[in-house]
């Protein structure tokens, strides 16, 4: 067997369990994109964002320096974004058009994004700690100031609308099922077509953070109870390349960006651990699950997409070393400063490789109009 049939058997299996209902969201089923498709000349060419909550400021601030370097924005240097929790924020925010047909914001409005606006989205009233007794009795925050958020800065947009194709994590906890929302699928078929802010709604309904998110679907009738994609994908790479695998099989190149939120170092040491029951392993499990799978399928991808026979390099992980920050919704002035030095940090210790990556990027680049922007990359 292929590695590629061993990589979607999995998938395909469990497409088997409901002939009668069709799940075209579900993860590991392909469509066509109407987007320029690479050429045997061109990688595809892959962005993919982690899950991280507050700590998606890391990413976003990479990518900020990968828009000065070669003076284009993200959504013209990749053919696929794939986005998990915080990482769809990113992903959506860096593809969504203005009225011009151009890109909304900058990387350096996400950041903003997290700088302005994350204590909104991570605040809860009094009455609201009081109810959720520590995240044991329902989810730490409100909906309400995510959601506020949300609809501020995508408004009435739809996935469909995306100026690049993304594919954006989340889970189904009815269905038990893992799902992407897909804008190639949304172009092609209205039904899959939703508000941009109700998918990242929903793919950001972090467990014990969040409430799940409910979509309704065909009509007032059916829905989808949603929760964070985290749970089976915080790094949504592996996913992003078996998608661009299925879409272009006759293309053998890739050129995959992979950007974390940070990796957890602090030990949680055996003798306290040994005693944990579930109020304290509850606190714990969600980011051990999201740091190691992380992790997994950086090993796996590493792997995978080796350098090509003339040195090219394939595959690129940009992650931060986390020692007293690790913490999801830590909106404070003071992280915010600790994760931007982080981010500086990953820059300033990748220069070279950096520099590289986005030489690629501008060799492949697609066709732009002319601007006011650097088409060389700078040498810093």
């Amino acid at each position: 067997m292929s590695i590629d049939a061993l990589l979607h058997k999995t998938f395909r299996d469990s497409e088997t369990m409901s002939r009668s209902t069709t799940w075209p969201l579900m993860a590991g089923s392909s469509n066509a994109s109407t987007l320029q498709a690479p050429t045997e000349k061109r990688p595809v060419r892959i962005l993919s964002i982690d899950g991280g909550g507050i700590r998606g400021i890391i990413p976003a601030l990479i990518l900020a320096e990968i828009e000065q370097r070669t003076g284009k924005p993200i959504s013209q240097l990749f053919d696929l974004i794939a986005g998990t929790s915080t990482g769809a924020i990113v992903a959506m925010g860096l593809c969504l058009p203005n009225a011009e047909k151009k890109n909304r914001y900058q990387a350096k409005d996400i950041i903003q994004f997290y700088e302005a606006d994350g204590k909104r989205v991570f605040s809860r009233t009094i009455w609201k700690k009081i109810r959720a007794v520590g995240n044991l009795a329902e989810g730490k925050y409100s909906a309400a100031g995510l959601e506020s958020v949300l609809e501020e800065y995508f408004g009435p947009a739809k996935i469909s609308d995306a100026l690049t194709d993304v594919m954006i994590a989340s889970y189904e906890i009815e269905r038990r099922l893992p799902l992407f929302f897909k804008s190639s699928l949304a172009r092609q078929n209205p039904q899959y077509d939703f508000a941009a802010k109700h998918v990242i709604r929903a793919a950001t309904a972090a467990p014990t953070y969040f409430e799940p998110a409910l979509l309704q679907v065909d009509g007032p009738g059916d829905y989808y109870a949603l929760i964070d994609g985290g749970v089976f994908a915080n790094n949504p790479a592996m996913c992003a390349y078996i998608e661009a695998k299925q879409r272009y099989p006759e293309n053998e190149s890739f050129l995959m960006l992979s950007l974390g939120t940070g990796e957890l170092t602090r030990r949680l040491p055996y003798d306290k651990a040994k005693d944990w029951g579930a109020a304290h392993w509850g606190q714990q499990v969600f980011t051990l699950m999201c740091d190691g799978s992380s992790d997994m399928v950086d090993h796996q991808l590493g792997i995978l997409l080796q350098p090509q026979t003339n040195g090219r390099r394939q595959y690129y992980r940009f992650q931060a070393r986390l020692d007293n920050n690790e913490d999801l919704d830590d909106a404070s002035p003071e992280n915010i400063r600790e994760l931007k030095l982080l981010a500086e940090h990953v820059i300033q210790s990748n220069r070279s490789a950096l520099r590289h990556l986005c030489q690629q990027l501008l060799d492949f680049a697609n066709p732009a109009p002319v601007t006011e922007m650097s088409e060389t990359v700078s040498s810093s």
